[in-house]
């Protein structure tokens, strides 16, 4: 059989408006194709809310079990034909979903198990069968979609052995979305220590008890408007670290692209995680010595500049990164508490562009933003207490890659019939 075969119906995008008119008045939430791998690790915060006509909402609405495939985009080394599932987590969080108009949605027919045409499609795209059909516009790949559907084959298999192989898949993708959930909360444990620490400023006295609220003494910061415990700082978080820049090696040498084995870093590879531990792009040795990027050590603390601005990673795995982003580098490798000050940092220069559309950040407005910054020991003793929730967070996303990885590998295998499951010891 071919893909065309399993597909019931297609559902066309719509981007809408941004506000609500008597044309359209329906809100939706719309999915691009910067939403495809957040979507796919549980992640559906930043899908951009949108409104349409009566007539797409009634036609375009989209349900669980449906599929959101990528027309257009791509880079060199990822081609279109990225596939979204639309989950029941999906529809129960957003309510009304739609694609762009950059995107396409399909349903599969009875007799088909969506969620196995999912992670099928997922192999198929993972082994680069997509660069096949692709055709460029302006320079902009589209995806000859229809050639793609009339010419992949998909094995036709009884909605059994789909089910059989689903529910397998399944139960991994379940454990690296529970690893993700706990990452979240642990992140939320070091967040809400540090702002008990530096924000409300009830840190461990030299008596162990809460600063601030013990009567610590507190000065008026001039520069900050506001009162700092005594002997703390008012400054650019350039006290404590050092600004780093990137930039991309020409796309037009395939020697800088082809077979590369460096991570290269770009805002699309924001995915929601703390630690950052691969991209889709890799470069060369040769694209790295043609950039201007350096190779960024593990514990950077990079900023998403343009494009999804004010987004943050730590660098899991040294990397290189394009020139939407900058890098932050602390001076004596407490990246730790500068991983929440940039935090801070961020919250300020959105705060300060409120009146106006946050469009980008650059070198300057970094380096003009007043923080209030901690004295030495009190950074130390912080570092100290949240590094093994840190060095969780990363041991807990390493196995999050592991699994996905086992997850892709073990669909052929399952699906040719080399390994089965035993499921008396998979339910123990």
């Amino acid at each position: 059989m071919r893909l065309a075969d399993v597909i019931d119906v297609f559902i066309a995008g719509d981007w809408g408006n941004e506000s609500p008119s008597e044309e359209t008045p329906n809100a939706v939430y719309c999915v691009r194709g910067a939403d495809i791998v957040p979507i796919s690790i549980g992640e559906f915060g930043d899908i951009p809310l949108r409104y349409v006509s009566d007539k797409s909402f009634e036609e375009k609405t989209l349900r669980a079990g449906d599929m959101i495939v990528e027309k257009s985009g791509g880079s060199p080394t990822q081609s279109t034909g990225r596939v979204s599932y639309v989950s029941e987590a999906l529809i129960t969080e957003k309510g009304a979903v739609v694609c762009t108009n950059f995107c396409v949605a399909f349903r599969v027919k009875t007799g088909w198990n969506p969620y196995f045409v999912y992670q099928y499609w997922n192999h198929i795209y993972n082994n680069n069968i997509f660069f096949n059909f692709e055709g460029k516009t302006s320079g902009l790949k589209n995806l000859q979609l229809d050639n793609a559907l009339k010419a992949i084959e998909i094995p036709d298999y009884t909605l059994e052995q789909q089910n059989r192989i689903a529910e397998t898949l399944l139960k991994i993708e379940q454990k690296v979305l529970l690893n993700r959930a706990i990452n979240h909360n642990l992140e939320a444990m070091a967040k809400q220590l540090y702002d008990y620490w530096f924000v409300q400023f009830d840190f461990p006295d030299e008596n162990g008890k809460p600063y601030k609220s013990s009567g610590g003494k507190m000065v008026w910061n001039e520069k900050l408007k506001r009162e700092i415990p005594k002997n703390w700082h008012s400054d650019n978080i350039c006290l404590i670290a050092d600004i780093l820049s990137g930039g991309t090696p020409s796309k037009r040498i395939n020697e800088y692209w082809n077979y590369g084995h460096i991570p290269f870093f770009g805002p699309t590879d924001y995915n929601g995680s703390m630690f950052q531990l691969q991209t889709v792009d890799k470069i060369t040795e040769s694209g790295l010595q043609h950039c201007s990027s350096s190779l960024f050590e593990e514990n950077t603390i990079i900023i998403t500049a343009r494009g999804s601005i004010g987004k943050l990673v730590i660098v899991g795995t040294p990397m290189a990164m394009n020139q939407s982003c900058y890098a932050l580098k602390s001076k004596n490798e407490e990246y730790e508490y500068l991983y929440f000050l940039t935090i801070q940092l961020i919250e300020s220069l959105k705060t300060k562009g409120s009146g106006s559309v946050f469009k980008s950040i650059i070198a300057s407005d970094i380096e003009n933003t007043m923080l209030c910054v901690a004295n030495k020991g009190i950074i130390s003793l912080f570092c100290d207490k949240v590094s093994p929730i840190m060095r969780q967070i990363k041991k807990n996303t390493q196995e999050m890659i592991h699994l996905t990885k086992q997850r892709d590998e073990l669909l052929p295998l399952l699906m040719n019939g080399q390994v089965s499951v035993n499921y008396d010891l998979a339910d123990d």
